[in-house]
C-alpha cells in the first residue's frame, strides 16, 4: 500500500508540473468526413473492432481502432473497450515503476512511443466522458513522463528512478525512430494542450523534418524501401497536424508528392513487389504489403497536386494488395482510393536525393525492369550497393541475395550487383557517410543511358583508386561497362546475384530466364557460388540463390545482360 500510495504522489506531482488535465474537447480533429458508412472497407473495419468488444481481440488491435469507431458512432461499447485498454497499458507502467523498472513504453529506445501515447492520447481526447478524473491525472503524468524522457535521454527517470537512455535518432529526422517521437509528442501536446511540446513541435522538430525531406529530391527514403515505409507515419502526422491547426505541412517541400512516383516506379510491373533497397527486416524479399497501400493513400490524401492523386490512384487500384492482409490496418484502408485512373507518362525516374534509377520497357505486366543505385549512403539501415542493379522480366533475372536470406539485413558488397574488390582476399567495403553520384539520359521506350562515379562510397581506401559503372540500357537489353583502378593487392569480380543455379559456357551463363554474357575482357573466367553454402554466425543465413562471378578483369569489365528471347537468337543452347 506504501509503494501504491508514492506511486501516486508522483503522478499527481508530475500532473501539477505539467499543467492542468486535458479539457472535455477534441483537440486531436482528425476529419473523418471521408469514411463511407456503407462500403465494405468500413463493413469490414466493423467487423475487426466487433470482434474486440465482444472479446476476441484480433492482432495488434489498438485503442485508436476502437476510439475510431466512437468516434464515427457514438456507440458507447467502443468508447469503453478504448478507456479499458489504456487504463491496462497505464496500471502495467505504474506496476513496472513502482519497482523501480522502465515501463514498457521505453523497450528498444522508445520506439513504440509514437503508438502508445498516440492511442492514450486519442482514446483521452475522444472519450472524455468515459475517463474519470482520476484516470486523467495518471494517464497524464504518465504521458508527459514518456514524452519528456524521450527528448531529454540523460535525464531520463521513472518514478524518481534515473533510467538513461541513448537519445537514438531524436535529432535525425531521416530516420523511422524519429517519427514514432514526432507522433507521441503531436498527440500529446495536442490532446493535453501543453505549450512547451507545442514550441518544441512548431520551432525545432517540425521545421528539423520539414528542412530535411526537402533536400530529398525525387521523393522515397535514405533508408531504403522497408524502413522507408515509415513515411506512411509521417504522411499521417500532416493529415493529423493539418486537420488539428489548418497548418499543411505536406506544402513546405515537393517530396510527397515525389514520393508518390518514387514508390510507383519503384514497383516491379508485376505490380506485386518493389524494389529491394536497404534492409529488408520484416520479410526478406519485398513484396507489396499493406505498408505500402497505407504510405500511398496517405500520400494521396494530403496530395493537392490533381496529377499526383490520379497517379496514385492507379497505382492504388492495380496493386496487389486491395484489401489490406492484415486486421490492425483495415483503419487505413478508409482513406479513399479515389477513381482508378491510368499510369504515369513516364518510363523512367531518376531520384537523386535517394540516388535511386528505376526505369521499365512499358507498363504492361510483362515489362522489362531495371533498377540502378548510386547516391547518398548515409543511413544505418542502407546498404553497401552502391553501383547495384536490378533486373526483372516476370520475375527477378537479377537482384540482392539478401531477399534469400533469413535475416534481410545483409548489407555487404558481396550480397549485391556490383564489382566485388578484394585487398589480400579480405571484401574491401563500401563506407557509410559517403555520396556516389549518376547521370541519367533517358531515351524512348525506356531506354537510358546512365554514368555513375562510385568511387567516393570507398571512402579513400587505397585499395580501390576510381569506379566508374556506365549502364547502357534498350529494347530488353542491359550492357554494363565498369572502368576502375585498382591499389596494389587487390582485385575486381564482377557479381550477378541470380535466383537459380546457372548454366555456364565460356564466356556465357544462362541462370533461369536470365542470359549473361562477358563482353570483356577477353579471357574472362566465370564460375558459380552456391550461397545455400555459406554461413553466417548463429547459423544458416541463406535460403536460396547463386551467384555468378565474373574474374580476369584488371581495369574493366564489360557485360551484356538480357532475357530468354534472346537466348536462342544467339546460339546458346538452354540447359
Amino acid at each position: 500500500m506504501r509503494v501504491r500510495n508514492r506511486l501516486c504522489g508522483f503522478l499527481c506531482m508530475l500532473a501539477a508540473v505539467f499543467g492542468p488535465a486535458a479539457p472535455a474537447r477534441a483537440a486531436i480533429s482528425i476529419d473523418l468526413s471521408y469514411v463511407d458508412l456503407q462500403s465494405v472497407e468500413y463493413q469490414r473495419f466493423k467487423t475487426w473492432v466487433d470482434q474486440a468488444v465482444a472479446g476476441s481481440p484480433g492482432y495488434a488491435f489498438s485503442a485508436t481502432d476502437a476510439a475510431t469507431m466512437y468516434r464515427l458512432t457514438g456507440q458507447t461499447q467502443y468508447a469503453t473497450l478504448a478507456v479499458q485498454m489504456i487504463e491496462a497499458q497505464v496500471a502495467d507502467a505504474e506496476a513496472a515503476i513502482a519497482l523501480g523498472n522502465r515501463p514498457e513504453v521505453a523497450g528498444d529506445s522508445y520506439l513504440e512511443v509514437g503508438s502508445m501515447i498516440g492511442d492514450l492520447a486519442l482514446t483521452l481526447d475522444w472519450c472524455p466522458t468515459h475517463v474519470t478524473q482520476a484516470q486523467r491525472n495518471r494517464w497524464s503524468a504518465y504521458a508527459e513522463q514518456a514524452v519528456w524522457n524521450v527528448w531529454h535521454p540523460d535525464q531520463a527517470q521513472w518514478g524518481g528512478h534515473p533510467h538513461p537512455w541513448s537519445g537514438w535518432s531524436i535529432d535525425d529526422p531521416a530516420n523511422n525512430y524519429y517519427y514514432s517521437f514526432l507522433q507521441a509528442t503531436m498527440y500529446w501536446a495536442l490532446a493535453s494542450g501543453n505549450s512547451t511540446w507545442m514550441q518544441l513541435l512548431q520551432t525545432d522538430k517540425l521545421p528539423a523534418l520539414s528542412q530535411y525531406l526537402a533536400t530529398i529530391a525525387g521523393g522515397g527514403s535514405q533508408e531504403g524501401t522497408a524502413y522507408g515505409l515509415s513515411h506512411r507515419r509521417v504522411f499521417e502526422l500532416y493529415r493529423v497536424w493539418r486537420d488539428s491547426t489548418g497548418n499543411n505541412l505536406a506544402a513546405d517541400n515537393g517530396h510527397l508528392d515525389a514520393s508518390i512516383q518514387w514508390w510507383i516506379h519503384a514497383t516491379v510491373p508485376t505490380l506485386d513487389r518493389v524494389a529491394a533497397i536497404g534492409d529488408q527486416a520484416r520479410v526478406s524479399e519485398p513484396v507489396i504489403y499493406d505498408y505500402h497501400r497505407d504510405l500511398m493513400l496517405e500520400a494521396r490524401a494530403m496530395s493537392t497536386d490533381p496529377a499526383a492523386r490520379d497517379d496514385a490512384a492507379w497505382w492504388l487500384h492495380s496493386i496487389s494488395d486491395q484489401t489490406m492482409e492484415s486486421g490492425f490496418n483495415y483503419r487505413h484502408n478508409l482513406l479513399p482510393a479515389g477513381a482508378a485512373g491510368t499510369p504515369p507518362a513516364s518510363l523512367t525516374y531518376h531520384a537523386t536525393g535517394t540516388g535511386q534509377l528505376f526505369t521499365r520497357t512499358s507498363w504492361d505486366p510483362s515489362a522489362m525492369w531495371l533498377h540502378f543505385s548510386a547516391g547518398p549512403y548515409v543511413q544505418s539501415h542502407a546498404h553497401q550497393d552502391q553501383g547495384a542493379f536490378t533486373l526483372f522480366e516476370g520475375d527477378w533475372l537479377a537482384v540482392t541475395e539478401n531477399i534469400w536470406t533469413h535475416s534481410g539485413i545483409q548489407q555487404g558488397t558481396d550480397v549485391h550487383n556490383v564489382v566485388r574488390f578484394e585487398h589480400a582476399g579480405v571484401i574491401v567495403p563500401q563506407h557509410e557517410g559517403t555520396t556516389s553520384s549518376m547521370t541519367v539520359q533517358p531515351g524512348a521506350a525506356g531506354a537510358v543511358h546512365a554514368v555513375a562515379n562510385l568511387t567516393p562510397a570507398y571512402a579513400g581506401d587505397p585499395a580501390v583508386t576510381s569506379w566508374q559503372r556506365t549502364l547502357d540500357f534498350d529494347q530488353r537489353v542491359l550492357t554494363i561497362h565498369d572502368e576502375f583502378v585498382l591499389g596494389s593487392g587487390t582485385t575486381a569480380v564482377f557479381q550477378v546475384n541470380v535466383p537459380v543455379q546457372p548454366v555456364i559456357n565460356g564466356n556465357e551463363a544462362i541462370a533461369g530466364a536470365l542470359r549473361l554474357r562477358v563482353l570483356a575482357p577477353a579471357g574472362a573466367s566465370l564460375s558459380a557460388l552456391d550461397w545455400t553454402t555459406r554461413s553466417e554466425p548463429g547459423g544458416e543465413t541463406f535460403n536460396s540463390g547463386w551467384r555468378i562471378d565474373v574474374s580476369g578483369g584488371s581495369s574493366e569489365y564489360r557485360v551484356e545482360l538480357s532475357g530468354t528471347d534472346r537466348i536462342f537468337a544467339h546460339g546458346f543452347e538452354a540447359p
